[in-house]
């Protein structure tokens, strides 16, 4: 874990006008800044920044956040990877808490690879821009493929020359260590001596999603039948296969903004896609689609498009990994290219117009095209036709989330219709398949030897009673989200001369019962906790956390949902207090609005105590505490100037 004091050095760096001004063009207006949303597609500009709070709100589409969320949002970024990069960019070194020797070797470890495979790419295409035979082999080739300079140079293609040794003398006089340059599998060792392992061929630099290079894949392109055809980076510290997607980095943003991921098999066929302006396409490698694969994808959207030639070898290789992408929510769907073509083949012939119209017109359910496929394959044959329906059953129990129950049930009306059988039954066998499932599923995880460990990404109870909590702040809970708000952003100030209104509030107003909402109350202790710690804390204190459910919850307490104009003293010369003049006001109207309404949630409470009580001193109690109640709740709406409706 990084160390609270680097976090600490990071968050007093931002800059969010510059982090976030690196991906949008800002225009300054007023205190604020302004530009065109990153998220959503807009003509008009509604995004705007707020260098003093150090939050960003668009009013289009809603989105809103501080510089961290902004990275993890739109670079998907986990929380310590957007950490890793804006320490990174203020040369901030990044201290670990105390860990394990193994685990500070494989950090170092990855470290070194991801040098060593920059130094690498730089090397590969510094050879096909820049040598002969760079120019006149590898640079020729792609040319003929149909590849421009821009998408050549935007995925960092390169050319392994055919000199026996030519990258490995010079990694070795870069002075990279032999054993890691043979665990990048860049070289290997013959004859005592290091030799390129990639040469004579095409090199496609594998992107991590933060854009550092995990790995490469080589083409071979002279005719060779003893050599394969590509070349992948061995599996590291840094390269798991089954963890990647190629273009994944260069697509994440396309995806965004399309909600639909297109899945096709090789890298030229997401060079030829994006060269032809269709970005939001990644690669699986020819490999069968697994699960951190479709996370992968579930982090951009919940649409899959899935893209395989149309020959036998291209149908079985789709229809691998289905049963994964069902399990974890994702809307497959299935789009097979005319025999014998692929993406790429299929751009050069007809163009990205009708490659498009092709995609939206021809795409089906996957379910129902694993469905027609093995109908196709068992003809008139009654055991396969049976076998067919077992597995169409078993792929429909797949759908297992709750969220996703009418799909299932959806499914099962729509396959029962296709195959002409009772839909009852068919409900049946796809229960069986799901209580199969979870016996299974209960006989490993009683197993002594297996220990249970939190899957990562996925939230704990407790969190997900945050969650819950989160979604009631709604308009019932204004007043609590005022009188927090007004403790974050006005709480250092004085209240009274010797006192600070954090002083007043924590100790005359804000309680468990005044404050009952599980996130607030969070923010409320942590915030307590600093003060008497005489730390000063501020809003800044909880927006770079790393509970990002407080993080969000902040800053929409103090968002900007308006703000005054610069020309205002200029053109009607009347100066317009701001907040900050009148926090007192806010601060006292905040906390009798508050007052209001627990007392009438008392009033409430007491007249249902009322209709019940049978004790005549009791009933006499609560009338009395009614008519104290109601003198109360007149009082305050008297002060308010408001009117309480009947």
């Amino acid at each position: 874990m990084i160390t609270q004091e680097t976090i600490q050095q990071i968050v007093n760096r931002i800059d969010i006008i510059e982090v976030v001004g690196a991906y949008v063009k800002l225009k300054k207006r007023g205190v604020n800044y302004l530009g065109l949303c990153p998220f959503h597609n807009e003509k008009t500009p509604s995004f705007t920044v707020s260098p003093t709070k150090e939050i960003y709100k668009c009013f289009g589409c809603g989105r809103s956040g501080n510089t961290i969320s902004f990275l993890m949002e739109h670079e998907k970024f986990s929380y310590v990877e957007a950490l890793r990069w804006l320490a990174a960019r203020y040369n901030i070194a990044v201290e670990e808490t105390e860990t394990s020797p193994e685990f500070k070797e494989q950090r170092q470890t990855a470290d070194s690879l991801y040098i060593i495979n920059k130094f690498a790419q730089q090397f590969f295409s510094q050879s096909l821009h820049e040598s002969e035979e760079g120019k006149s082999v590898g640079l020729s080739y792609l040319k003929e493929r149909g590849f421009r300079q821009e998408v050549i140079r935007k995925f960092e293609l390169g050319y392994g020359p055919e000199t026996r040794d030519a990258f490995a003398k010079a990694a070795l006089e870069a002075q990279f260590s032999r054993e890691l340059l043979l665990k990048t599998g860049l070289v290997v060792e013959r004859d005592q001596t290091l030799q390129d392992n990639y040469r004579g061929r095409i090199i496609f630099p594998i992107h991590h999603p933060t854009g550092k290079i995990a790995g490469f894949g080589a083409r071979i392109i002279r005719n060779n039948d003893r050599a394969p055809k590509y070349i992948n980076t061995p599996e590291n510290e840094i390269y798991l296969k089954s963890k990647i997607l190629y273009g994944s980095y260069f697509a994440r943003q396309a995806i965004d903004r399309a909600d639909e991921c297109l899945l096709v098999e090789g890298y030229t066929d997401v060079l030829a896609l994006h060269q032809a302006g269709i970005e939001n396409v990644v690669a699986s490698g020819g490999t069968s689609l697994t699960i951190d694969q479709l996370r992968i994808i579930k982090k951009y959207t919940s649409n899959l498009t899935i893209l395989y030639d149309g020959d036998p070898a291209g149908i079985k290789a789709a229809l691998r990994g289905l049963d994964l992408a069902l399990e974890e929510g994702l809307n497959v769907k299935m789009a097979l290219l005319p025999d014998r073509e692929d993406p790429d083949s299929f751009l050069r012939k007809y163009g990205a117009a009708r490659f498009t119209e092709f995609i939206r017109t021809e795409k089906k359910d996957f379910l129902f095209f694993q469905l027609e496929q093995s109908l196709l394959e068992a003809g008139d044959d009654s055991n396969k036709r049976s076998a067919a329906v077992n597995r169409i059953a078993e792929t429909i129990s797949r759908i297992n989330k709750a969220e996703d129950f009418v799909k299932q049930q959806d499914y099962i009306r729509k396959t029962a219709e296709l195959l002409s059988i009772d839909e009852t039954g068919l409900h049946t066998l796809v229960n069986k398949h799901i209580r199969e499932r979870l016996t299974r599923e209960e006989k490993r995880t009683s197993s002594p030897e297996i220990e249970q460990v939190p899957i990562p990404g996925y939230p704990t109870s407790e969190g997900q009673e945050d969650m819950e909590a989160l979604e009631l702040l709604g308009k019932e809970e204004t007043n609590e989200r005022a009188v927090v708000r007004c403790l974050l952003e006005f709480g250092q100030m004085e209240w009274e001369p010797g006192t600070k209104v954090a002083d007043y509030l924590l100790s005359e107003w804000i309680d468990e019962e005044m404050i009952t909402l599980s996130p607030l109350q969070k923010i409320v202790s942590a915030y307590s906790t600093l003060h008497a710690e005489n730390m000063e804390p501020t809003a800044k204190n909880f927006l770079y956390g790393d509970d990002q459910e407080i993080s969000r919850l902040v800053v929409s307490l103090i968002e900007f949902p308006y703000e005054i104009s610069p020309n205002w003293m200029k053109q009607y010369e009347v100066t317009v207090p701001t907040r900050e003049d009148n926090y007192r006001q806010e601060i006292t109207s905040s906390l009798k609005y508050l007052h209001l309404k627990k007392i009438k949630k008392l009033i409430s409470q007491n007249q249902k105590e009322l209709e019940t009580a049978t004790s005549p001193d009791r009933q006499k109690f609560l009338m009395q505490s009614h008519i104290h109640l109601k003198d109360m709740e007149a009082q305050i709406t008297q002060e308010l100037g408001v009117v309480v409706l009947k």
